[in-house]
């Protein structure tokens, strides 16, 4: 197995592997430090079924079930562990979530307390060219603010949305959101501490309907414009097109992501898994 860096500011690809067979336990710690150092990793050209999808992703951890989809039912009920990426619809029933259109810049699941570690997705299904996939590096993005907008944020607290998913759908058993300093969701500080190391990244979950405990709405809307505009700027971005067979992992405490919206005709199908998370965010 070699693990070699992107010619990018984090990321590293993943090469001679077969993700169908075992994986030796020097090669699972190797992944798991890379992981920790690149924040994604990719592995192409796989051939892989749902068990090896999970037998691979239990590498990083404990699975962590799917949150709630708006259809009720779990996409893969065979294999609930998992969940579906998809805008195919069958006999009228979606196959899977997310859709077609844009999933705007989010990390998955941290309107929970302890949020998943890290997401491991597989293209089955995949139009080249569409639905691309962007991660913006939380690290760099906070390492490069300016001094007095980190005196601004340190010690602030916000809401992370559970309303809604990242394709703007409001999730079962919800309300809409009309005034945010009542949105749902778990509060975590707007600054990480990776306790391994001590660095510190942006911890901003998604945009829409956040808000920052204790300050005026106004306020609060506008540091969180000014933190958004500045983490997802391009130099903090790596760009996943996607190839059938594609195997993508990422830190999920430490970047963002984000899709963009394709035609609707086109069929896209991904399973992804979710490793669950031990950290309380500090």
């Amino acid at each position: 197995m070699d693990i070699t860096p992107f010619d990018a500011p984090f990321g590293a690809e993943v090469s001679d592997i077969d993700l169908s067979l075992e994986i030796s336990s020097d090669d699972a710690v190797r992944l798991n430090a890379a992981l920790e150092q690149y924040l994604v990793l990719r592995v192409r050209r796989q051939r892989i079924s749902d068990p090896d999808l999970i037998r691979f992703a239990g590498l990083f951890g404990e699975l962590d079930p799917p949150g709630p989809n708006p259809y009720g039912a779990p996409m893969l009920p065979e294999y609930p562990e998992l969940n579906v990426i998809s805008n195919v619809v069958v006999d009228g029933k979606p196959i899977g979530n997310l859709g077609y259109g844009e999933a705007v810049w989010h990390a998955d699941l941290t309107y929970v307390d302890t949020p998943p570690r890290a997401s491991v997705l597989y293209g089955i299904e995949i139009p080249v060219g569409a639905g691309d996939t962007y991660f913006a590096d939380m690290f760099a993005a906070y390492a490069a603010l300016p001094d007095d907008l980190k005196q601004r944020i340190d010690g602030r607290v916000a809401i992370h949305d559970a309303s809604h998913n990242s394709a703007g759908m409001r999730r079962r058993g919800y309300d809409d959101v009309t005034d945010v300093r009542e949105t749902p969701g778990s509060r975590h500080p707007l600054v990480r501490t990776r306790p391994s190391d001590g660095r510190k990244c942006l911890f901003l979950g998604r945009r829409p309907r956040g808000y920052i405990v204790g300050m005026e709405v106004a306020k609060s809307e506008e540091l969180l414009d000014t933190l958004w505009t500045h983490a997802t700027q391009d130099r903090f971005t790596w760009k996943q097109q996607w190839y059938e067979g594609d195997m993508v992992m990422w830190n999920n405490l430490a970047v963002l992501h984000k899709r963009d919206a394709f035609d609707n005709s086109l069929r896209r199908v991904l399973h992804r898994a979710q490793i669950k998370g031990t950290e309380r965010i500090a």
